[in-house]
């Protein structure tokens, strides 16, 4: 039996694509002990996953930090890694590289830099669609990829019996017109609009709700939809997951809420504009799809509306 250590550090929406490797990884390896390595953000997440024995904290704090970073990689040696999976394929994960196994191919280093196609550069690797690049990375290590194109991300599930009787939740359409702060280019502008759309035309069929995070509770007032909240605070990624899971429909712009849709097979659309592609981001799946446009603020609330299937 071996350790084997996978390294997948987030953002969220990187976590629910991440899936799927995971899962094939962990088939993979089923005699052997499977660590991953992730931020704060998601070590309770994680710990939900019952194929990882051991979750191994990274405060990716500044690699000038050298106490920091000493005993994390005195850590991660201690483990005696026989096979390392970089999910995270940063300029941080290559640098631990350099520091673990400076001389490691992919063997020992499984990566995009380790396994790139002879005839492209990683800057022209990394414009393919994530999960192709996921895909072909596990399979030049051989992992048969029964998930990697197919993420589930159901695992993160919870029981929210609590918060769907609270807010009396049956049928209801979550919307998410939120994003971060300095990322305002993927924020589509008509919500609102879409939401008079929606109730003019299904009555009190479905119920319309938002679950902003903890930076968006206050946004969330200014749109005719039910907050959801669990005791006055934003639900976690778990609860969030399951909320998702067991929507009629998700409308949400390209951020971390849209990738978990997308990944938990839920029906619903996810809002681009010119910043990537979705594509890219192999974002579309059976019943989640996307609206590619190259200015959001054209793209009218009547488009979209035209879009919803339930």
């Amino acid at each position: 039996m071996s350790n084997i250590l996978i390294i997948k550090h987030g953002s969220l929406g990187d976590i629910a694509q991440a899936s799927g490797a995971i899962q094939d990884i962990c088939d993979h390896h089923s005699t052997d002990n499977i660590f991953l390595l992730t931020t704060s953000l998601y070590i309770d997440l994680f710990r939900k996953n019952s194929f990882l024995k051991e979750i191994i904290l990274d405060k990716r704090l500044s690699r000038f930090n050298l106490i920091y970073l000493y005993n994390l990689m005195k850590k991660i040696k201690k483990n005696k890694f026989t096979k390392v999976y970089d999910l995270q394929n940063s300029s941080r994960t290559s640098f631990y590289k350099k520091i673990l196994f400076p001389n490691a191919n992919l063997n020992i280093w499984c990566s995009s830099e380790t396994t790139l196609p002879n005839d492209q550069t990683k800057e022209e690797f990394d414009k393919n669609p994530v999960l192709e690049r996921f895909n072909h990375q596990l399979q030049s290590s051989g992992i048969e990829t029964k998930h990697t194109m197919s993420p589930d991300f159901s695992w993160s599930c919870v029981d929210i019996e609590k918060i769907m009787n609270e807010y009396k939740l049956s049928n209801y359409i979550l919307l998410f017109p939120f994003c971060s702060p300095h990322l305002t280019l993927k924020k589509w502008p008509y919500f609102n609009n879409l939401i008079n759309l929606i109730k003019a035309k299904y009555k009190d069929q479905f119920k319309i709700i938002t679950a902003p995070g903890p930076n968006e509770i206050n946004e969330a007032d200014q749109y005719d939809a039910i907050k959801i909240l669990n005791n006055g605070k934003a639900v976690n990624i778990s609860q969030l997951s399951s909320l998702i899971k067991k929507s009629s429909f998700v409308i949400a712009n390209d951020t971390g809420p849209a990738h978990m849709a997308a990944h938990l097979n839920v029906k619903g659309l996810t809002l681009f504009g010119s910043h990537t592609t979705a594509k890219k981001v192999s974002i579309e799946r059976d019943n989640f799809k996307a609206i590619q446009v190259s200015d959001l603020n054209k793209l009218s609330a009547e488009k979209v509306f035209e879009k919803i299937t339930l």
